[in-house]
């Protein structure tokens, strides 16, 4: 049973009692990311996220590592494009002590300007990482031809220009214009009990700041083609269409039609194209929702010589899709796998922290297991069959990396 309580100032805590277990996973969510950045600020969420774990006004950033080592737990943090979230999992004997520290780095972070110095260095050094994986950075690549200059189609990590300019100012007025109590989330999921959500209100019920925030644009869908000319052994491509935004009722649909076109081993792209074929190690293809907009990502890498023949290995998958339908084994076989794969993944704490979280930032609703099992049964031929034809009709957006910088032919 899911426990909601909306604090006086607008924040709220979702508490998911799971006695059954040890361990309590604690989540800070708060409703901004890269999406809600300036261009000239590109990257402040995420260096934002990095600099809560680099010192309080009573913990060094050693002492709050040490913090979470001593009790066996572990803390991180991630940024997306429209969410951040700061966790931390451990013995429930310890839940407390997790919350006062995570309390802590959320109010009293002090961005002193030395390890701001240190830190920007290491977001340097993760952002030359990334471009050195080419099967990373092309997906980056794909929501800039997707979405262009729509802050959707700027990279999380920001670029090495926009990180020189962050200052610790610069961070407390981001937080001010977005780490607002309306816009923040706490979402507990473990052993405790519903008493912890006044442990959770003590911390952050008198927490007040913040002012209007600006509206976001709802971004147009682009079908840009982006190559890049780079040294790789192999060619990666990705294929962008527009998808469905974030709690749509036909999101299950496209679910299901994800799972059998690229979501799993069985999956019509990993049959063809690495099995029948043997042209990739790695193709698969994936939805990202967004609030007011979608994207369904279809990735493969081959060696650079055969990247004409995954392209057209790909194209003939869709359009096997759109004229023939999927068949009954296909809509069987994935709902069991859903089912199955929804149900394992409520075995982890974190895992439904997770889940709480987002449903209530994003929607302010939660659904039972029963209802999304209902969903997903509910999923009939033609629905799949519509998705295909409503996505896969319209153009597609394309990012590549290879050694040429050559799209396929049949693309140009």
């Amino acid at each position: 049973m899911i426990k909601r309580y909306t604090c006086s100032n607008g924040l709220r805590i979702v508490l998911e009692n799971i006695p059954t277990v040890r361990s309590v996973a604690i989540g800070i969510w708060i409703g901004t990311g890269s999406r809600f950045e300036p261009k000239a600020e590109n990257g402040i969420s995420h260096f934002l996220e990095h600099m809560f774990f680099k010192g309080t006004e009573k913990r060094s950033a050693r002492e709050i590592a040490e913090s979470f080592d001593s009790i066996g737990g572990q803390v991180n943090a991630f940024t997306s494009k429209e969410y951040t979230c700061y966790y931390a999992k451990v013995l429930d004997d310890h839940a407390e002590h997790a919350l006062d520290i995570l309390s802590d780095m959320f109010f009293h972070s002090t961005f002193e300007a030395g390890e701001l110095a240190k830190e920007k260095n290491v977001v340097l050094e993760e952002i030359k990482m990334y471009e050195d994986t080419p099967d990373d950075i092309v997906h980056d690549l794909l929501s800039q031809a997707s979405y262009g200059d729509h802050p959707l189609g700027y990279p999380i990590l920001g670029t090495q220009e926009t990180l020189d300019s962050f200052n610790g100012d610069m961070l407390r007025q981001y937080m001010q214009n977005y780490y607002t109590p309306d816009n923040i989330v706490i979402s507990v999921a473990g052993n405790v009990d519903e008493a912890f959500i006044e442990h959770v209100k003590s911390y952050f019920e008198g927490y007040k700041t913040g002012q209007e925030k600006p509206d976001i644009e709802k971004p147009v869908f682009k079908s840009d083609k982006i190559a890049r000319k780079k040294e790789t052994e192999q060619a990666h491509l990705c294929l962008g269409y527009q998808g469905l935004p974030f709690g749509t009722p036909d999101i299950y649909s496209l679910i299901v039609m994800n799972n059998i076109l690229g979501g799993s081993m069985s999956s019509r792209l990993f049959q063809e194209v690495r099995e029948e074929r043997g042209l990739a190690y790695s193709v698969f293809s994936y939805h990202s929702a967004f609030k007011d907009n979608g994207l369904l990502t279809i990735y493969g890498g081959t060696a650079p010589g055969q990247l004409e023949q995954l392209y057209e290995t790909i194209s003939n998958t869709l359009t096997g899709l759109k004229q023939e339908g999927i068949s009954e084994k296909e809509l069987s076989n994935c709902k069991e796998q859903l089912k199955g794969n929804l149900m394992l993944s409520l075995e982890s704490t974190n895992s439904r922290m997770s889940r709480n979280g987002k449903n209530e930032l994003l929607l302010n609703k939660h659904r039972t297991l029963d209802d999304i099992i209902e969903n997903i049964e509910g999923v009939t031929h033609e629905d799949v069959n519509n998705i295909i034809h409503k996505l896969f009709d319209q153009d597609f957006s394309c990012s590549l990396i290879s050694p040429s910088g050559e799209l396929p032919s049949a693309m140009k």
